[in-house]
């Protein structure tokens, strides 16, 4: 009992410093807004386009507003040793840091379905698969916030974390079929292509809006949650081996 109100009270505390606050409400309002008009701006085919741009929208939205809140909460914390106190928590590190993931977590999610609400001013989401969907919004935010996480835990600063995140955001962008089928990619290219959480991602959220995925969803969403398992056990290692060991 008296773990999960530790657990409880970190992710409420980390909700209230960081998450809920002005600015970073805003962010996670604008970011998401700004990429909707550079989509539609750049795709030149008016409101007929939203239904081919959401999944794109929601999967950069997701990935960005992970990966660049949690650069900030954990360097910032363990620059100025606040971290160093939470270890002193009677919680088992695996349930610390997905308390302090959890926020994140729900950040992404909450970023997910602005570009939904959005799109849903222009065209009817009746169609739409709104179980998987969420899965595979949920799933896009828990891989992208532990690819932050990995991050964060590499670094000191928090500029580097930012630098670092961008060195494997943007490539992402790229390879994971939002702007380029993968199969127009140079075939030196597909196998990278493979390997980023985000393709997995995209084409589920394309499966689920457009009913358009290239690869079964189950294998999707399966591959969403190895990744998933895989970069929480990595930073979990890190963790160990650079701030506790």
């Amino acid at each position: 009992m008296k773990t999960w109100i530790a657990f409880w009270n970190i992710l409420v505390k980390d909700m209230r410093t960081y998450y809920l606050k002005p600015p970073n409400v805003s962010w996670g309002l604008l970011f998401p807004l700004a990429w909707t008009g550079m989509f539609l701006v750049r795709s030149g085919g008016g409101l007929d386009d939203v239904a081919g741009l959401l999944p794109g929208l929601v999967a950069v939205s997701v990935l960005f507003g992970t990966t660049s809140m949690l650069a900030v909460t954990v360097t910032f914390e363990k620059k100025h040793r606040s971290f160093e106190r939470l270890l002193l928590a009677p919680i088992p590190l695996e349930l610390l840091m997905l308390a302090k993931t959890g926020g994140a977590i729900l950040f992404g999610v909450a970023n997910a379905f602005v570009p939904v609400a959005m799109a849903a001013l222009f065209m009817d989401l009746s169609a739409l698969a709104w179980a998987p969907f969420t899965a595979a919004v949920v799933l896009v935010a828990v891989a992208s916030t532990f690819l932050g996480l990995f991050i964060a835990v590499a670094v000191s600063e928090v500029f580097e974390a930012q630098t670092f995140s961008n060195f494997f955001r943007f490539p992402m962008l790229f390879l994971c079929g939002l702007f380029f089928p993968i199969e127009r990619l140079p075939a030196l290219l597909r196998p990278l292509s493979y390997a980023l959480p985000l393709t997995y991602g995209a084409d589920a959220l394309r499966e689920t809006v457009q009913g358009a995925g290239a690869l079964p969803l189950a294998l999707d969403l399966g591959a969403l949650a190895a990744f998933c398992a895989a970069l929480f056990a990595l930073s979990l290692r890190n963790i160990r081996r650079r701030w506790i060991a």
